[in-house]
């Protein structure tokens, strides 16, 4: 469990700084929190829900959603990154970290200018959670406007 946990921490932080690791690319031990027991303080999230589905929408329309959520680990949640797998898909994150039982935020704002038909947006959020990679869909169907 240790060394999957190490290999998570090291691809996070890899991934975090978009940088080639270093030649000491060796994880310090002391910035892992542990309880009493020595088990791993891990943060943790809890969405009301992973997926939006806007309906039908007129092309050129903005759209906007808040994915809530919950922070149900035992240490604070830090989300290091939240993009979008088209630039007209925005998402907004808390900066800072979240604390264990604190609620938080993500909102999504979604532009349909130039598209058509179904459309489907992944935003892809970092963290120092298990795994480290969260997922969040939206969808939506965009009517072109009437000439």
């Amino acid at each position: 469990m240790k060394n999957i946990l190490y290999i998570t921490l090291t691809l996070l932080l890899f991934v975090a700084c978009n940088n080639a690791p270093k030649e000491d690319s060796s994880l310090d031990a002391s910035v892992i929190e542990t309880d009493n027991n020595n088990n791993v303080k891990e943060p943790a999230f809890s969405f009301k829900e992973t997926a939006w589905d806007f309906g039908t929408i007129i092309d050129g329309e903005r759209v906007e959603h808040t994915f809530k959520f919950k922070n149900t680990g035992k240490s604070d949640l830090v989300i290091s990154s939240a993009t979008a797998s088209c630039g007209c898909t925005i998402p907004n994150w808390p900066k800072e970290p979240i604390a264990p039982g604190e609620s938080s935020q993500i909102k999504v704002e979604f532009n349909s200018a130039g598209k058509s038909d179904m459309v489907t947006k992944d935003i892809t959020i970092l963290a120092n959670t298990n795994p480290v990679k969260t997922i969040l869909q939206i969808k939506v169907f965009v009517e072109k406007k009437d000439k």
